[in-house]
């Protein structure tokens, strides 16, 4: 077992069973309903999210882990015999994560922990998380994991379609009569990452026209280049992923093995149910 143990926080989207598999802890970003408090993959998901969004009519809040939570997490990794703590947090630009993470660091003076401002999020996070997993199961040094784990960042191309433009209208990030237009005319936009945020990148009409136009991003993105790594994500819609990663795979060279990955709470509040997308690592 690696003598570095590899944090990162929930809203890297990586699935509970690969991050067994590597060993990685990951912290939970909260939701808040009114008074109501839940923690991400502990006991709410998507589902449970947005199951409840739609009876009530209304977004709840997120919050970056506290400091305090962090702190447990990097002891109960100390605990277990790791040497080295290496923490991968979601984007500065979109959470206070880092900020809570550095902090709780300060706790341990005595200790090697490194935090590390992803620049990323969801599974462009995740990517960056489960390729610093592997350096160090291999024995790589914390800098060059670093090193490894940022050049993964720069490979990474993220191109996802909303479904709806409802959550959108929620949280006001859009005009009700914006929406209300929008919706009649079928307007789906198409989000990526760009400077360390999910941003809109353009608009489509029609779902099937989304879809298309983000596997031709890809393609684009991909062209002449192997893909190392590859995740379809959605947000409660894991049906409509499946059909999606058939399409994706009858038009591009595909890895064999697509991960299933949801955007988890800490990010969907912001776009709603219905998104799909993928994700991936293009080869140098």
């Amino acid at each position: 077992m690696s003598s570095i143990a590899v944090i990162t926080d929930t809203d890297a989207s990586i699935p509970a069973s690969i991050a067994a598999q590597y060993n990685i802890r990951q912290v939970p970003i909260t939701v808040h309903f009114g008074e109501e408090t839940f923690e991400t993959g502990v006991d709410i998901d998507d589902a449970q999210l947005f199951a409840r969004v739609d009876v009530e009519g209304e977004l709840p809040t997120t919050a970056a882990p506290s400091p305090g939570k962090f702190a447990e997490v990097y002891q109960a990794a100390l605990d277990a015999g790791a040497e080295t703590i290496m923490c991968f947090c979601v984007s500065g630009e979109v959470s206070a994560t880092f900020r809570s993470a550095v902090a709780a660091r300060d706790m341990f003076p005595d200790h090697d922990i490194t935090v590390v401002d992803s620049r990323s999020l969801s599974i462009g996070q995740g990517f960056m998380v489960l390729t610093a997993a592997e350096a160090a199961e291999s024995g790589t040094s914390k800098e060059e994991i670093v090193a490894q784990a940022m050049d993964v960042c720069e490979r990474t191309h993220l191109y996802a379609a909303l479904s709806t433009l409802k959550y959108l209208a929620m949280s006001g990030r859009v005009g009700h009569l914006t929406a209300g237009m929008a919706s009649i005319l079928s307007v789906k936009p198409i989000l990526t990452i760009r400077d360390g945020k999910l941003d809109l990148l353009e608009r489509v009409r029609t779902q099937r026209k989304a879809w298309d136009r983000v596997i031709e991003l890809a393609a684009q993105a991909s062209a002449g280049s192997p893909i190392e790594r590859m995740a379809i994500v959605h947000v409660d819609a894991l049906n409509e992923a499946r059909r999606f990663e058939k399409q994706l795979r009858a038009t591009i060279a595909c890895p064999e093995a697509i991960i299933e990955a949801e955007l988890t709470p800490g990010l969907s509040v912001h776009s709603g149910a219905g998104l799909v997308g993928v994700a991936f690592v293009v080869g140098k």
